[in-house]
């Protein structure tokens, strides 16, 4: 596809914006042919005042205007050149005004449509892009975006007005001077056409640096307490510096050669404006027509020298930031793209399952009164070779709680996300009620409250985080309050400072690990969903706070349904019934006496 089609497709503004821009943007150099095209003639009657007499219009204008004489005539007229010029400076400033408040108005909603596309996208994607990739296209390349290729593809337009309606001006003036001015500048543009893989390697180079530079920060910040245990600033210092050095030297050869344009346009039309004279003297002996030719040609060479380097200029910075345009655009497209790659990788794990991309076409209000069933769920990561999941069954009834436990990569955790519908199963259907939640996706997540290992924390107060994703006049105290003593953790807030307002740290580095993960299940209490999923929940909890977290979700026994996940087995004592997982498969459930101590038994037996 296309540079420009590219463009259109990201940009969301409505086409008559466009033709808004390009209709003014065409006045503004028909404006500037009008104000130059009356230079020629205003000097060539200042020269020889006489010409009045042998133009028809002129000479009506004089006798009607009644002045006193010639050099009061021309005066006049020179005020109404004056006049249209600097009406043509305060047009040609508002549309560019409007043109900047466009284009970062584009930005307010690419920034907002590429947040709405990456939280649209499904969870495989996520599990296999780079954070630093989506925050340095959300941030850094939305501002490229608009300042490299938005602002020069409108500026491209205007100075390609400019110098195709300032060309014809030329031509009407003197044809021969004006081919060859229009050869000195296809001249000038031949190298920089033939540099263009360079411009736009160069880009790609300085794209790629500065998200690996967002990446190496990352990791060296977000893991700053090992960096400095281990002692290994100096691993991250040198990524860093060789990350950087390579988008310097990428970016010094590029803004480098964006400076030859106006050197060598310079150079070519003082060359030109010397030579013209010279062989119009010897050649030609136009003396007296070259003055009013000169004045023209000299106006117009004001306009003609910024717009057509101006032109090269932005049209090396398109190319050169060509990959952002490109990284935008395949971004925006990815939603279309995983739909039909949700499909395609299907043949890879022999199932088939048609709802797979259409399984949130309709939304349905999703009530939980009886039971979940899971009918035998297969599921596949895209281009793995072989099921994460076959054909697992279950059935829950509201009110009760269930244990999945198994080794490392038995399973539990994708089913966990199918659950969750982070991933869509190729084959197989949950159902609340009998109504199929792939019906009314949004609905059925409404339903769960999902507690984590690793609770992700804000930088910012405990309220606001146990309340997470409501806005401050809308969060409920008495929920709150409630959420707090479930979650054990009103001790912890009466002994600091500032209670509930007190700031948690990025990713909660104030607290203890046990302090965060009670936050974290607040937070599924305050949100009041009808089912939790904990996912080894209590693993970073010392036993007296587990203790008190396990006591805490047996009191909500009966009146919420719980789907454990746990290697520590004592976790799962409590639950109504146990589900063994190994390779993807159910391989034993019932009690936790059927399913633990028996083959707790079991295994002390053939061990002695």
């Amino acid at each position: 596809m296309g540079y420009l089609s590219k463009f259109l497709y990201i940009v969301s503004a409505k086409k008559t914006q466009l033709i808004l821009i390009i209709f003014l943007f065409l006045s503004i150099s028909l404006m500037d042919a009008v104000g130059i095209g009356l230079i020629g003639p205003f000097i060539s009657l200042a020269v020889n005042p006489t010409l009045i007499q042998r133009n028809v219009f002129l000479l009506t204008l004089y006798e009607n205007l009644g002045l006193n004489n010639t050099n009061q005539f021309i005066a006049a007229l020179g005020l109404v050149i004056i006049v249209v010029f600097y009406f043509k400076s305060f047009l040609y400033y508002k549309v560019q005004h409007y043109v900047y408040t466009f284009c970062y108005a584009q930005q307010v909603k690419l920034r907002l449509r590429l947040l709405n596309t990456y939280l649209s996208l499904p969870y495989t994607f996520h599990l296999k892009t780079n954070s630093a990739h989506l925050l340095n296209t959300i941030s850094g390349e939305t501002d490229k975006f608009i300042y490299s290729i938005s602002i020069p593809i409108l500026n491209s337009l205007a100075n390609s007005f400019v110098l195709f309606v300032l060309l014809l001006l030329l031509a009407t003036t003197d044809l021969l001077a004006t081919v060859t001015i229009l050869g000195l500048l296809l001249v000038a543009i031949v190298p920089f056409h033939h540099f263009r893989h360079s411009v736009t390697r160069w880009g790609k180079e300085g794209l790629e640096a500065n998200t690996e530079t967002l990446r190496v920060v990352n990791h060296a910040i977000g893991g700053l307490k090992e960096t400095k245990v281990i002692g290994c600033e100096e691993f991250f210092e040198g990524h860093l510096q060789a990350q950087t050095n390579k988008y310097a030297r990428a970016a010094s050869r590029f803004h480098s050669f964006q400076l030859l344009p106006r050197i060598v346009i310079e150079s070519l039309l003082i060359t030109f404006v010397v030579g013209f004279v010279s062989l119009s003297l010897i050649v030609a002996q136009r003396a007296e027509s070259l003055v009013s030719v000169l004045g023209i040609f000299a106006i117009a060479s004001i306009r003609i020298v910024p717009s057509a380097s101006q032109l090269i200029h932005s049209m090396s910075l398109l190319r050169n930031n060509k990959p952002t345009l490109d990284r935008i655009y395949l971004d925006l497209k990815e939603l279309d793209r995983a739909e039909v790659l949700s499909n395609d990788h299907l043949g890879t794990c022999d199932n088939d399952h048609s709802s797979t991309s259409t399984w949130n076409a309709k939304i349905e209000a999703l009530i939980f009164k009886d039971k979940i069933v899971l009918d035998q769920i297969n599921y596949c990561y895209p281009e793995a070779a072989a099921n994460s999941l076959t054909d697992v069954s279950l059935t829950i009834h509201r009110g009760e709680s269930i244990a999945l436990i198994g080794k490392s990569g038995a399973g539990k955790t994708t089913l966990v996300d199918v659950l969750l519908g982070l991933l869509i199963p190729q084959s197989g259907d949950i159902k609340v009620d009998d109504l199929s939640v792939y019906n009314a996706l949004r609905s059925w997540q409404n339903l769960i409250g999902y507690i984590p290992q690793s609770i992700f924390l804000t930088d910012d107060t405990i309220e606001r985080n146990i309340a997470f994703g409501v806005a401050d006049d809308d969060i409920d105290p008495q929920r709150l309050d409630k959420a707090i003593r479930s979650a054990q953790l009103s001790e912890l807030i009466v002994q600091l400072p500032e209670g509930i307002q007190t700031m948690v740290g990025e990713r909660g580095v104030l607290l203890s690990g046990g302090q965060r993960q009670r936050i974290g299940i607040a937070r599924a209490l305050y949100h009041e969903r009808e089912i939790l999923v904990l996912d080894e929940a209590t693993s970073a909890l010392d036993n007296e706070t587990e203790s008190l977290i396990s006591e805490a979700l047996r009191e909500l026994g009966g009146t919420k349904t719980m789907i454990i996940i746990a290697h520590r087995l004592t976790t799962v004592e409590h639950c109504d019934r146990i589900y063994e997982m190994d390779q993807g498969k159910i391989v034993k459930q019932g009690s936790y006496q059927d399913v633990v101590l028996k083959s707790f038994k079991q295994f002390s037996d053939e061990s002695a």
